[in-house]
């Protein structure tokens, strides 16, 4: 193959990357489209008054982070503890049931730190008669954490499984999704509530940049190589 032959092959094919960098950047500014809208839901959501609970047959996932109002007994002999990293230091989320006249609900009360983990250290923080719970719809956190697997044998909760603790609880059905308490304080100070952090990455701009620029520059290689063989 002559010189100028494999020069009009690398052009060729600076060419077809600086068409699959510029999708690709066209692609990331359409996804920034799409998480700043997610992100204006959510934040109308989290604002707005808190609505009734829906019935676990009404769940979609667009509900996420929706606002609700809910009262019931908990059950207290069924909570689970999940491993937290808090703002607060680590510790653990307070999962615990919650019987409502529309079924059982899975309630995250708030985080407690390894000194309030077991029961009898926060019982002025269990009411024993009806409740309201005001919190966030958030969606299952199948599966455990990051290389870290669910372990319901051993009792041991990397993510709030809704599924999997109520059958390691025996709970039968449960909705399928569960509620983030918000701030109002339980008795003795525990669990601590309103501990939800909402933050969505959105870095889709810098991204777009990033491809585009990919873009210029195989565009630049082309046009390189190809003034080069021209000028032969």
């Amino acid at each position: 193959m002559s010189l100028g032959h494999r020069r009009a092959l690398f052009a060729s094919l600076c060419l077809l990357l600086a068409a699959a960098f510029a999708a690709l950047g066209v692609w990331q500014i359409e996804r920034r489209a799409w998480k700043l809208d997610l992100i204006a839901k959510v934040e109308a959501r989290i604002h707005a008054p808190p609505r009734a609970l829906p019935a676990a047959a009404e769940w979609r996932d667009d509900l996420a982070y929706t606002r609700v109002r809910v009262t019931g007994v908990f059950l207290h002999e069924a909570e689970a503890l999940v491993q937290a990293v808090t703002d607060l230091g680590p510790g653990w989320w307070v999962e615990t049931p919650l019987r409502t006249d529309k079924g059982v609900v899975l309630v995250n009360r708030g985080f407690v730190p390894s000194e309030r983990k077991a029961p009898e250290t926060r019982r002025a923080g269990m009411p024993l008669g009806p409740v309201g719970v005001t919190g966030l719809l958030r969606a299952s956190e199948p599966g455990g954490g990051f290389l870290r697997a669910n372990d319901p044998a051993a009792d041991r909760w990397h993510s709030r499984d809704v599924a999997a603790i109520a059958q390691a609880r025996g709970l039968g059905p449960v909705a399928p999704f569960f509620i983030d308490a918000d701030a109002s304080a339980n008795p003795g100070g525990y669990p601590v509530g309103g501990l939800t952090v909402v933050a969505f990455r959105n870095n889709h701009l810098v991204y777009a940049l990033t491809w585009f620029g990919l873009a210029a520059l195989s565009l630049s290689g082309a046009a390189l190589l190809l003034g080069t063989r021209g000028r032969r």
